[in-house]
C-alpha cells in the first residue's frame, strides 16, 4: 500500500464485506486498522491476498513504525542500462534477425526486471476489472512489445518504475512530516531513586509522581511541574512560542521543550503515551486519516476518469485507422500512450500530501487542526466569534475591590466565605479571588456550580451564593444602591461578582482582567482578511463593552448562558460561516455548534483538546490568523496541483490524439506531475510563522 490512490483501491474491495465496522488507513506506517467480526476481518484478509497486498498482522498493542520506501536502485539501474541498450541496437544497427533477436532479449530482460512488481498487481486487477495504474502500464508495456515496439516499452517500464521509486520517496517525506514531532522528547530521563541518586531510565519506564531531574540544553522528557530550580524554557515544538519562558516551582512544563540555561527538577503529571506532545502527534495522525470535501470529491473523479479514458484509449485504437488514415499499429501504438499519461496518480496524490503538509505546518506553530476537513472549513469563515475571558483578556484576573455591603456579618467571616466558594470553581474569576483571600477554607456542603450564573453551597448550615450580576438580578436581590455600586465598577471594565444568602447581598467583589498583549493586533488583522470579530461572554454588558472597545469589536453580545451562547452562534451562522473561539470547556456547546471551533491556551488541558475541532496550545490570538492564512493558502496550493495535474494530462492527450506524444514523454508527464505536486505540496512545510 504505497500512496492514496492504493488506499481507494482497498477501501472499494473491502466495502461489500458485512461485518465490518471500520477501516483506518496509516499510509505513514503502511498499515490499514480493521475493527471488524471476525469472519469478516478473515474475509477482508483473503480480499486483500487477492490483491497483491498481502497483509503482515501485527500484535494488538504494538505501533506501526513508519516504513521508509526500500528502493532496489541497483535493479533499476541495471533495468534501465539494458531497455537502453536495447534502444540503441534500435537506433543505431541496421535490421536484421540478430539485431531484432537481441533487442527481444535485452527487453525480455529489462522489463520484469523493473516492473515485476507492477505486473503482478497489474494482473491482479485485469482479473478482477480494476483499471488502476498498474493495470493501464501492464497493458500498455505489454501491447508496445506485441506490437513491435520492444525498446519502447522496456524503456517505459524501467523509467515508470524509477519515476515511481522517486515519488514514493517524496511522497514518504510528506507522510513522515509529522513523524519529527515524536523524535522531539528524549528517550530516557534522569529520574531520582532516592535521595540524591539519579538514574536514567527509559521514559515509558517512569511513573506520574516521579520527580526528573533536567539540565541545562536538554530536553524535558516528560510532561510535569516544576518542583525545584528555575529557568526559560523553549516551548516552541508544542506552543510555537517564539520566546523562551521562564519556569520556576509550581510552573508546567511539557515533553519536549527545551531547557535553555537552569538546572530544573520536576514531577512527572503524565505517562509518555498521554504528554501533551504525545496528543498533538495523535491528535494530528487523526486529522491524516479524516478525508476532506476535496480529498472525497478528487478520489470519486478519479474513479470516472480511469474508465473514461480506457474508453477512449480503445476509441482511438479502434476508429483512427479508417479516420486518420493510420495503420492499425500505429493506432494500436497511440492508444497505448494515452493509456500511459491516463494515470490518476498525480491527480490523486495531490490531495492527501498537501492537506497533510498543511496540518503539519500548523502543528510546528502550536496549532492542533483535528481534521481536513477543518483545514479547508477555516478558509470559509466570514464570522468568528470569541469568549471573552481567558480567550481575549489574559484569564488570569486579580480582586480589585472586597466591599462590605450588609454588615451584620463580620467582614473577616464574609471573605473566608467568599474564599472558601470560590476555591470550588474552576472559573478564572472564581480563582482570582480564592488566590487573594487568606485564611483557612471552610468545608463546602451540597456544593452546586450554576452555568453562566456562580456557585452556592451551605457552609456552617448557612446557605450562601457566589454569583454574578444576572443571578442575583433573577433572585431579585438588586437594590439601587446595590445596582449604583456594580455600574461604578463595570464601567471601569471590572467583573462583578456578588456574595448572598437568602436575606441579600452581603458583600460586592471586584476583579479587573486585562486584554491579551496580541488581542488588538489580532482582530486588526483578521478584519483585514474579512472576517468579522464578535465577542460573546457571560460577563455583564459594561465589563464586556470595555474590552470589546480596547480591542476594537464592534458586536458584543453580554451576559450569555452557555446555552445561549450556543443560540448565538446559530444566529451568526445564518449570516456566514461562523467560528468560536473558547477555552473548551464551558464553551463546549458554542464549539461543537459552530463551523470551526477553536479552544485557546489548550497546553495540557484533554478538554480542550477533545472539545475543539482546532486546538491553538498558546494563549496567543495572533494564531487564528495564521490558522486562517495557512488554509487560504493550503486551498491555493491544492488549486494549483489539481490544475498542474489536469492541465499537464489535458495537454498530453491532445498531443497523442495529434500523434507528436510518445511513450518515453507519457511516462515522463505522468511521473513528472507527480513528483510537480509532491513538491508543491511540501511548500507549505516551510512556510514561516508570522506570530
Amino acid at each position: 500500500m504505497d500512496c492514496a490512490s492504493e488506499e481507494n483501491e482497498i477501501r472499494q474491495a473491502l466495502s461489500g464485506v458485512s461485518g465490518i465496522a471500520e477501516l483506518r488507513f496509516q499510509l505513514a506506517s503502511r498499515t490499514l486498522a480493521i475493527r471488524a467480526e471476525p469472519a469478516a476481518l478473515s474475509q477482508a484478509e483473503t480480499i486483500l491476498r487477492r490483491l497483491s497486498y498481502p497483509p503482515q498482522v501485527l500484535e494488538a498493542g504494538i505501533p506501526a513504525a513508519p516504513v521508509a520506501n526500500s528502493v532496489p536502485w541497483a535493479r533499476l539501474i541495471a533495468s534501465l542500462l539494458l531497455a537502453a541498450a536495447a534502444e540503441g541496437i534500435h537506433s543505431f544497427l541496421p535490421p536484421s534477425w540478430l539485431h531484432e533477436g537481441l533487442e527481444i532479449a535485452l527487453a525480455l530482460g529489462a522489463i520484469p526486471l523493473a516492473g515485476l512488481p507492477v505486473y503482478v498487481k497489474g494482473l491482479a486487477a485485469l482479473r478482477q476489472g480494476r483499471l488502476n495504474i498498474n493495470a493501464l502500464m501492464t497493458v500498455a508495456v505489454t501491447g508496445a512489445f506485441l506490437i513491435g515496439h520492444w525498446p519502447e516499452a522496456a524503456m517505459v517500464m524501467a523509467l515508470y518504475a524509477i519515476a515511481e521509486a522517486l515519488e514514493a520517496r517524496a511522497a514518504d517525506r510528506a507522510r513522515a512530516a509529522i513523524s519529527r514531532l515524536m523524535e522531539l522528547a528524549p528517550d530516557q530521563a534522569r529520574v531520582e531513586q532516592s535521595p540524591g541518586e539519579w538514574r536514567m531510565l527509559a521514559v515509558e519506564a517512569v511513573a506520574v509522581g516521579q520527580r526528573l531531574r533536567v539540565e541545562p540544553g536538554e530536553r524535558i522528557p516528560l510532561d510535569g511541574v516544576v518542583m525545584g530550580g528555575s529557568s526559560a524554557v523553549n516551548q516552541a515544538p508544542v506552543t510555537g512560542e517564539s520566546l523562551p519562558v521562564e519556569k520556576g516551582p509550581g510552573d508546567p512544563v511539557f515533553a519536549g521543550t527545551i531547557n535553555t540555561h537552569g538546572s530544573l527538577v520536576t514531577a512527572v503529571t503524565a505517562p509518555a503515551s498521554a504528554s501533551t506532545l504525545a496528543r498533538i502527534i495523535h491528535a494530528v495522525e487523526e486529522a491524516q486519516v479524516s478525508r476532506a470535501p476535496i480529498q472525497r470529491f478528487v478520489d470519486r473523479f478519479a474513479a470516472r476518469y480511469t474508465p473514461v479514458v480506457f474508453a477512449l484509449a480503445l476509441a482511438v485504437a479502434l476508429l483512427a485507422p479508417p479516420l486518420l488514415g493510420l495503420t492499425p499499429l500505429d493506432g494500436v501504438y497511440r492508444a497505448l500512450v494515452l493509456l500511459v499519461i491516463a494515470c490518476p496518480c498525480a491527480l490523486v496524490i495531490a490531495t492527501p500530501v498537501t492537506l497533510v503538509s498543511g496540518l503539519t505546518a500548523a502543528a510546528r506553530r502550536g496549532i492542533v487542526i483535528k481534521g481536513g476537513l477543518y483545514l479547508e472549513q477555516a478558509r470559509r469563515l466570514r464570522i468568528l466569534a470569541f469568549d471573552k475571558t481567558g480567550t481575549l483578556t489574559t484569564g488570569r484576573p486579580t480582586l480589585e475591590a472586597f466591599e462590605l455591603i450588609d454588615p451584620r456579618v463580620p467582614l473577616a467571616q464574609q471573605r473566608q466565605w467568599a474564599a472558601s466558594l470560590a476555591a470550588r470553581s474552576d472559573h478564572p474569576v472564581s480563582r482570582a479571588i480564592a488566590a487573594a483571600l487568606d485564611g483557612e477554607r471552610l468545608p463546602v456542603e451540597e456544593l452546586s456550580a450554576e452555568g453562566g450564573r456562580g456557585v452556592s453551597g451551605q457552609i456552617a448550615g448557612q446557605a450562601l451564593r457566589l454569583a454574578n450580576h444576572r443571578w442575583i438580578h433573577e433572585l431579585r436581590l438588586c437594590t439601587p444602591a446595590l445596582e449604583q455600586a456594580m455600574t461604578a465598577h463595570e464601567q471601569r471594565g471590572r467583573s462583578v461578582s456578588l456574595l448572598s444568602d437568602d436575606q441579600g447581598v452581603l458583600a460586592l467583589i471586584a476583579v479587573a482582567d486585562q486584554p491579551r498583549p496580541t488581542a488588538a493586533a489580532a482582530i486588526a488583522s483578521l478584519k483585514q482578511l474579512g472576517l468579522t470579530p464578535v465577542m460573546l461572554s457571560g460577563d455583564n454588558a459594561r465589563t464586556a463593552a470595555v474590552i470589546a472597545g480596547r480591542l476594537g469589536i464592534e458586536q458584543v453580545r453580554s451576559e450569555l448562558l452557555p446555552e445561549q451562547k450556543l443560540e448565538a452562534i446559530a444566529e451568526l451562522q445564518r449570516l456566514g460561516p461562523t467560528g468560536m473561539v473558547g477555552d473548551g470547556i464551558n464553551d463546549a456547546p458554542a464549539l461543537a455548534g459552530a463551523a470551526v471551533g477553536v479552544a485557546m491556551g489548550a497546553a495540557g488541558s484533554d478538554t480542550a483538546m477533545e472539545a475543539a475541532d482546532v486546538v491553538v496550545m498558546d494563549d496567543d490570538p495572533l494564531r487564528l490568523v495564521e490558522l486562517i492564512r495557512l488554509s487560504r493558502r493550503t486551498w491555493a496550493v491544492l488549486m494549483q496541483n489539481i490544475a498542474l495535474a489536469l492541465g499537464i494530462k489535458g495537454a498530453f492527450l491532445v498531443l497523442t490524439l495529434l500523434g507528436t506524444a510518445t511513450m518515453w514523454q507519457a511516462v515522463f508527464a505522468d511521473m513528472g506531475t507527480s513528483l510537480l505536486v509532491i513538491a508543491n505540496g511540501l511548500r507549505l512545510l516551510q512556510a514561516k510563522s508570522s506570530g
